[in-house]
């Protein structure tokens, strides 16, 4: 799970919603480049939830469905890398709750937010097809609890997809995400 990803190439993610298409720049963010490539590769994505859809903000996915998977990856960390490119409209970014934690968790701008950038997010990619599917995603549920109604991560970490399913249903999902172009 460390091979080193392409300098750029394209990854193709499935979804409820319709299709999608992240293209990485491997120079922009080495690290998160590479994590993003091996995670795709192994099918992690697969039968994800977009968990936290904010409109006007991001759409976040990146937790596994199964909470013995997660839990694997959950203290998998990656250095950071440094910003080298803008958290505008489209660009793909790894979550993280501070310097050092990015792990398998992911965010898709639906705006300019380069105030971001200054926070340490940084991209490795940018949807280049389908934004219209990612602004389609349902927001229904907001922010994530305990703040909002929506999702709280730790229960999704504990108990995958059988809890979203049961009290988030109109989540989206991933269905595959794959490599489709070096």
């Amino acid at each position: 799970m460390r091979e080193r990803a392409p300098d750029t190439f394209r990854a193709r993610f499935e979804t409820s919603a319709g299709d999608f298409v992240v293209e990485v720049h491997r120079d922009w963010a080495p690290f998160g480049a590479d994590r993003f490539y091996n995670l795709v590769k192994s099918g992690y994505y697969d039968d994800a939830r977009f968990f936290r859809v904010i409109t006007g903000f991001m759409a976040q996915f990146g937790i596994h469905g199964d909470p013995h998977v997660a839990a694997v990856w959950r203290d998998a960390r990656i250095p950071d890398d440094p910003v080298r490119q803008h958290n505008s409209r489209g660009a793909v970014s790894f979550a993280t709750a501070g310097p050092g934690t990015r792990t398998t968790q992911l965010f898709i701008n639906y705006a300019d937010n380069s105030r971001l950038d200054g926070m340490g997010f940084s991209p490795f990619g940018r949807v280049v097809l389908g934004m219209d599917v990612v602004d389609r995603l349902y927001p229904g549920y907001g922010e994530g609890a305990p703040g909002g109604r929506g999702p709280n991560q730790g229960r999704i970490q504990a108990e995958g997809n059988a809890y979203l399913t049961r009290e988030f249903p109109k989540l989206d999902r991933i269905k595959r995400a794959t490599i489709v172009a070096p």
